[in-house]
């Protein structure tokens, strides 16, 4: 199995720049991640975008659909940002037979306390398992789109 992971941005890849004094989607920061974690299964990156996820338009939704949609790959993880994260779950609701898990940060990778991770391997480990759909890996849980929503209040992801 290959597992092909599509990076759009988001807080996941945000860096910080010392004379801006602010943070910038920076370039994708999977693959480390996965190679300090000693990730043996094939996996493929694909920058699509770095964006903050409050930036992606619907002709960003509609390429990132695409780009799943003409691969003849079946398992992909989706980085993304979490504010928006839903709408471009929904989007991809439109894709068949594929397997996808969209996941992201409430904290850069970077950040030595980060939720990146863990919600990185949650996603990894979930596309591998579940069948054919749309699903969001967050806070140790796995999400159905439709059914839930982001409580920015408490930093997390919940069901409804």
């Amino acid at each position: 199995m290959k597992i092909k992971i599509i990076t759009t941005g988001g807080t996941i890849d945000k860096i910080y720049f010392d004379k801006k004094s602010e943070f910038q989607v920076g370039d994708p920061q999977i693959a480390e991640v996965l190679k300090e974690a000693n990730v043996t299964i094939e996996c493929e990156v694909i920058p699509l975008m770095r964006k903050d996820s409050l930036d992606l338009t619907d002709n960003d939704r509609r390429q990132i659909c695409d780009t799943i949609r003409s691969d003849g790959h079946r398992h992909f993880v989706v980085t993304h940002g979490t504010d928006t994260m839903l709408l471009t779950a929904k989007e991809l609701q439109k894709v068949p037979e594929k397997v996808v898990v969209l996941t992201g940060a409430m904290q850069p990778v970077r950040f030595r306390f980060t939720d990146a991770v863990f919600n990185i391997a949650c996603a990894i480990t979930a596309v591998q398992l579940l069948p054919n759909g749309i699903y969001i890996a967050m806070n140790g849980r796995i999400f159905d789109p439709d059914t839930t929503v982001k409580n920015s209040e408490m930093n997390r992801f919940e069901t409804v």
